[in-house]
């Protein structure tokens, strides 16, 4: 009878501590990542390294406009970082698989990506504008794509922004593309752009505006394919916290005037970083 009584004891203990367990496993898996990371004093960013001047490598090292607002971020935190240089495509599936803690790198506000992701306040405007090389009179606006081979980046808010230009001009009576190239990177475009390969380069507008500033005799602008839109990191949807102390952080540095002071040091003139009306309705 003593050995029943002690058996159900030790199941009684082993019940007890598996529950134990399993209590503090819930506290755990609860913790948000931006308690995570102020606890462990690490943090892990994705980051495509091949969007100039934003984010880029020089001398083995990633630099630009992003890096420099992430490492005042970090001094901030005091935390040790871990900046993942990866290809554009596997960012924003990166961060809801949780390979790293946000993402540090430009993305354009988007309305359905403003659905899944949390977003900051904006690092800079994000208009999708068009490049071409300097001298083709062929192309004098941007309805002039028509029959033109142009070219942006895979899986890039300027591909979306270039497929429903198309769209528009078709509806207008026009013809489309005469083809759509994508391409891993933004660099491969301008270098397609300025061989012949591509008759139009479409980017981001202050990426456009540097390439032009360093290379003037080779490219020059068009115009506008989209309506104001802008550039911003962003956290899993359910990293609000995280997200809000990004955004206080970077409109600490807009409100000191460090932004202004970077977007002179990259791009030589100032962008709006504005606190509201930049997300679209159903926005996280």
């Amino acid at each position: 009878m003593d050995t029943i009584f002690a058996n159900i004891r030790r199941l009684g203990l082993l019940i007890a501590t598996v529950l134990l367990a399993s209590s503090f496993a819930v506290v755990v898996s609860a913790e948000t990542t931006f308690e995570k990371i102020k606890q462990t004093g690490k943090v892990t960013v994705g980051t495509e390294a091949a969007f100039p001047p934003f984010e880029f490598i020089e001398d083995g090292k990633i630099v630009g406009y992003g890096k420099d607002i992430l490492d005042t971020v970090i001094a901030d935190l005091d935390v040790e970082l871990n900046q993942l240089d990866l290809p554009w495509q596997g960012i924003l599936p990166g961060i809801l698989a949780g390979k790293f803690d946000f993402v540090a790198t430009s993305v354009t506000i988007k309305p359905d990506r403003a659905k899944q992701y949390a977003f900051t306040v904006p690092i800079a405007e994000g208009t999708t504008w068009i490049m071409k090389r300097k001298g083709d009179t062929s192309i004098k606006t941007v309805d002039d794509m028509a029959g033109k081979v142009v070219g942006t980046q895979l899986s890039s808010g300027n591909e979306a922004a270039a497929k429903e230009f198309q769209k528009d001009m078709i509806s207008r009576g026009l013809k489309g593309f005469g083809e759509l190239k994508l391409f891993t990177s933004y660099p491969e475009v301008t270098l397609a752009l300025a061989n012949g390969t591509l008759d139009v380069a479409v980017q981001n507008l202050p990426n456009l505006a540097v390439i032009i500033k360093n290379q003037p005799d080779l490219f020059e602008l068009v115009g506008p394919i989209t309506d104001t839109s802008y550039l911003a990191w962003v956290t899993r949807p359910e990293d609000t916290d995280l997200r809000d102390y990004l955004s206080q952080q970077i409109l600490k540095m807009r409100d000191s005037g460090k932004i202004d002071e970077l977007q002179e040091k990259w791009f030589g003139f100032k962008m709006e970083i504005p606190n509201k009306g930049y997300l679209p309705d159903g926005a996280l």
